[in-house]
């Protein structure tokens, strides 16, 4: 196990061997890059990023880079150059045992908590899409917890399925765009009150009016009376679009007289039906749950290690389709694995004592499955003091679910358990906020965060930081001394203004964020792992440099100082190659410099 006294020791050795580095952190400077950015839209190189590949890193190094600024995307890590770069991204973090969770994420729990009871009616909302636009996978769920004798989930379940039914014909022009359409309404037919069918051998459980309800609504704006203006033509065409939603809990459908009528096609409501018991009776699934039992989901949390799945990678690939609108040749196998599975984390084995958590450290997955299938996938790095979420991708299917909130109020649960065990590990990351993009600034609602100062690598409150970034993109957040005094702290009115402003779905990074790497590979600068010095090479005074001596540098397989080795050079070669260890140096930190492996060859 490489624990921090061991890292140190060896990259302060002046020589080793390349054996050595599956326990130490060895990179390559490409320098900084330009590129389009994708939050802006600019159309221009206007993001500006260092760049490093990783060999390998350790976790504890990975952790000293993140407080500094620094991310990663696969195997390659980028910080922003603040005061150049478009958009500035500030790291943000809380601690688990402080989070407060707001109104709305307690509802996205509860919300969570009655779709695994099968209490959760699915209707049409500013929060989600209803089954009038769900896919088939939507309904088949939302059909499974509506599958039971419960009258009232049922009824408001066929009433989305009417609702949708009408918008579909509005859609394809069936029916007329410009008039507001009532909303349907389904019956429960009273047991003595239902008839059997000449030649059908169902019995007749709800009923729906609203084809008289629409013909009405088109008369009263249409002069000419068509054939769309009969009420038995509008039920027949409504019942048409409902068989496979009826059949999905248990009913079948049929236009009768202009009524839409829903017959049952389970033979114990028959029996029911001919014993003279009441075949549905409302509050029964609560009076008598022996007998009406609403149909419970399992969810069931995984944790692995970062490696390639084939039912992930089939999820990865329906969410970047459905939800960012990549085109299918883009999201490619090696390309998933490049981003999200690709790590250059050291693994760090669980040692039994408290300073290693019972999972270890490293690069995870952590996966949600809902009957055995899988939901949705947390791609975390588990490190020395954090928990830092770097990507989501869930089922488009279930976005009424709010997952990437579910998520992330069970990742900083997780924190606070993990704690326990290793008391170090006690804050979540979650990646880059960036307050002049409104999409990303949703990330403010899990609080109380803190934003990194991009100077002086301090955390500061968002309370505090907020009122400087107000003003403009890029600030020192440590200078906050004259703000201080006069911040006016109001949780619950900052709160509801993050709430009603900032909603999304996601808490990870933005899926744009995987073009950072890509637009490092693409840049038309040289990125060759090897150390390239041009002959003719326009030298640059080496006045006011940092003092570079004691960096380990990777060259032919060996591990040196380059205080050992800074003879071998000519005065040229030297002279470039101090410049470049002199903002390798500024981007990481001297310690981090003297410790990590600084590759040329």
């Amino acid at each position: 196990m490489a624990d921090k006294k061991k890292i140190k020791s060896e990259a302060s050795s002046s020589t080793s061997t390349i054996e050595n580095v599956k326990s130490e952190s060895v990179v390559v400077d490409v320098g900084r890059r330009r590129s389009s950015c994708g939050y802006c839209k600019s159309g221009s190189d206007t993001s500006i990023t260092h760049g490093l590949w990783a060999h390998s890193l350790t976790v504890y190094d990975y952790q000293a880079l993140l407080d500094r600024g620094w991310r990663r995307s696969g195997c390659f890590l980028y910080k922003p150059e603040m005061e150049k770069t478009c958009c500035p991204s500030y790291t943000i973090r809380l601690k688990a045992t402080d989070f407060v969770p707001s109104k709305e994420q307690v509802r996205v729990s509860k919300r969570m908590q009655r779709f695994l009871d099968g209490s959760l009616n699915i209707k049409n909302s500013d929060e989600h899409k209803g089954p009038s636009s769900a896919s088939s996978v939507q309904k088949d769920i939302i059909a499974d917890n509506v599958h039971s004798n419960n009258v009232d989930q049922k009824i408001v379940y066929l009433s989305d399925q009417i609702n949708s039914g009408v918008l579909t014909c509005v859609e394809q022009g069936k029916f007329p765009s410009e008039i507001q359409f009532p909303k349907a309404s389904v019956k429960s037919v009273a047991p003595n009150k239902r008839k059997l069918q000449a030649g059908e051998a169902q019995d007749l459980v709800y009923t729906s009016n609203i084809s008289f309800q629409i013909v009405a609504a088109l008369r009263r704006v249409q002069k000419n009376v068509g054939t769309e203006n009969d009420p038995k033509v509008v039920a027949e065409m409504l019942s048409n679009g409902l068989t496979n939603s009826a059949l999905a809990i248990g009913l079948s459908v049929k236009a009768c007289n202009g009524h839409i009528n829903f017959y049952s096609t389970e033979t114990q409501i028959q029996a029911d039906a001919t014993v003279g018991r009441p075949a549905i009776s409302h509050g029964s699934s609560s009076n008598n749950p022996e007998k009406f039992q609403v149909k419970r989901q399992n969810l069931e949390i995984r944790l692995k290690r970062s490696t390639f799945d084939r039912e992930e990678y089939e999820l990865y690939r329906k969410y970047q389709i459905k939800v960012h609108n990549d085109t299918p040749d883009h999201v490619t196998e090696s390309s998933y694995k490049r981003f999200l599975i690709d790590s250059p984390l050291i693994f760090v084995q669980p040692n039994g004592d408290s300073t290693v958590p019972s999972c270890g450290f490293g690069s995870f997955h952590q996966q949600y499955l809902v009957n055995g299938k899988l939901i949705a996938v947390g791609v975390i790095d588990i490190l020395p003091k954090c928990l830092s979420s770097k990507y989501l991708f869930w089922d488009p299917d279930l976005a009424f679910l709010s997952l990437g909130k579910y998520s992330a109020l069970q990742e900083i649960n997780w924190v606070k358990e993990s704690q326990r065990q290793c008391p170090s590990l006690q804050y979540y990351y979650l990646g880059y906020y960036i307050h002049s993009c409104n999409k990303m600034r949703y990330k403010a609602a899990y609080r109380p965060s803190e934003l990194l100062c991009p100077l002086r690598y301090e955390w500061v409150s968002f309370d505090i930081a907020k009122r400087l970034l107000d003003r403009k993109p890029y600030v020192v957040l440590s200078d906050f001394a004259t703000l201080q005094n006069e911040v006016d702290l109001l949780p619950d009115a900052i709160e509801d203004q993050i709430e009603q402003e900032y909603e999304s779905n996601d808490i990870r990074v933005d899926g744009d964020e995987e073009m950072s790497e890509g637009a490092f590979e693409d840049s038309d600068d040289d990125d060759d792992e090897s150390l390239v010095l041009p002959e003719s090479l326009s030298l640059t005074p080496t006045e006011m440099r940092k003092d570079v001596s004691n960096i380990v540098i990777g060259l032919r397989g060996m591990h040196l100082k380059y205080k050992d080795i800074r003879q071998a050079f000519g005065a040229k070669e030297r002279n470039y190659l101090e410049s470049q260890l002199d903002k390798y140096m500024t981007a990481v930190g001297t310690d981090l410099s003297e410790r990590m492996i600084y590759s040329v060859g």
